[in-house]
């Protein structure tokens, strides 16, 4: 039977993605049931799929995060500050700590293997990306300030940052230095974003 109040807020679904990457990093994605990561963390099968609609999400959880930094970049940039410029800070500032979204953190390597093992979960990893462009592009056509094309830039930038993951998740993998993979990293979102003020913005 589930636990009473199993349903409830952040502390179950933070149990049950921790469970979930335990066992998935361990056995495989694709092995691994969603009845199985429930009884690892101590729920149902309903519970896991209130707070993960999708097998596929309980390891790539991250898009939630995603998803309001770049509401963040866009609506809550100080005066002055174009998108731009927010973006590439937001974006850094991921690098710079390390965060998960940045491919930089510990235990990146397993993830990626993970990952690059699964069919189900390379395509659900690009609808996520499809996701995130169409939420930064609705974003910038609601800012009164962004005078660009909101299309082109949010999924240049998307399919930008995505190229910069994945040649840092495969240099990771080959075993390359983690310290010389990151400052290649950062180089390349530094490239990205010129890239984007001299191709996407307009010109002043």
């Amino acid at each position: 039977m589930p636990r009473t109040g199993e349903r409830g807020g952040p502390r179950t679904r933070a149990r049950i993605s921790a469970a979930a990457t335990r066992l998935f990093l361990e056995h495989g994605f694709d092995t691994v049931t969603v009845a199985e990561v429930a009884r690892e963390a101590g729920v149902s099968s309903v519970t896991v799929f209130n707070h993960f609609p999708r097998k596929e999400d309980l390891l790539l959880d991250r898009s939630v995060d995603a998803v309001e930094l770049l509401r963040s970049a866009v609506r809550d940039r100080a005066p002055g500050v174009d998108v731009l410029a927010s973006l590439r800070e937001t974006t850094l500032g991921l690098v710079d700590a390390r965060h998960p979204l940045s491919g930089l953190a510990d235990g990146s390597v397993p993830f990626f293997r993970t990952v690059a093992a699964s069919p189900a979960l390379l395509s659900r990893a690009r609808e996520v990306a499809a996701d995130l462009q169409g939420t930064l592009a609705a974003e910038l056509e609601r800012d009164p300030t962004f005078a660009g094309d909101a299309t082109l830039l949010a999924a240049f930038f998307v399919a930008g940052y995505t190229s910069v993951l994945v040649e840092t998740a495969r240099r990771l993998i080959a075993g390359e230095p983690p310290a010389t993979v990151a400052a290649d990293h950062s180089a390349r979102v530094e490239r990205l974003f010129d890239a984007l003020r001299a191709g996407v913005l307009p010109r002043p």
